[in-house]
């Protein structure tokens, strides 16, 4: 009986603790399961769209520096300020009606650069 010798690597470092088999990262930093998102030119990006939706508006907000998660409950957070309903659709947010004059005071708020785009 010969030792099978073991697909995959590092599962444990001494110096990082437990090691992620697919990406070799620790398991904090593990980057397997997250959809990679184009970091994009750090600008967030408010526009106005209504092709596809029968006549209604809807603004949309792109280049959101934050994970899918996070998005998810700020993009909670907006909809409750505008009064209106929404969702997230891959990074982008959407939120009903034309929302942009709220909206853009309040990305700025946080820090990032804002520039209102189309529409």
């Amino acid at each position: 009986m010969g030792m099978k010798k073991r697909e995959g690597g590092l599962v444990f470092s001494t110096e990082q603790g437990r090691m992620c088999p697919e990406c070799r990262n620790p398991v904090a930093d593990c980057t397997c399961g997250q959809p990679e998102r184009p970091s994009g030119d750090g600008v967030v990006r408010v526009s106005r769209e209504t092709k596809g939706r029968k006549g209604k508006g809807v603004t949309l907000i792109t280049g959101i520096p934050m994970d899918d998660k996070e998005l998810k409950a700020y993009a909670k957070v907006l909809k409750a300020k505008c009064g209106t309903g929404g969702t997230v659709k891959d990074g982008v947010v959407e939120i009903q009606g034309d929302q942009r004059d709220i909206l853009v005071p309040l990305l700025q708020q946080k820090g990032w650069t804002v520039k209102r785009s189309g529409g």
